[in-house]
């Protein structure tokens, strides 16, 4: 049997960055690209494309 290490690549939708996944990564992950510093959410995993995370808002009780 054979193992492959085959690394995942997606370009960061902010700078450009490649952003590499050691495995498939889930639909909905959080990635933060190591250029910039964005938090890129997965938004498709074939092929893997990756959007800004939406930003969490406090909750004030309101």
């Amino acid at each position: 049997m054979t193992t492959t290490n085959e690394t995942l690549n997606a370009s960061c939708p902010e700078c450009e960055g490649l952003i590499s996944f050691d495995r498939q990564p889930l639909s909905g992950q959080i990635a933060t690209c190591s250029d910039c510093g964005a938090e890129l959410e997965v938004i498709s995993r074939d092929p893997i494309k990756l959007e800004l995370a939406p930003e969490v808002e406090e909750d004030w009780g309101e």
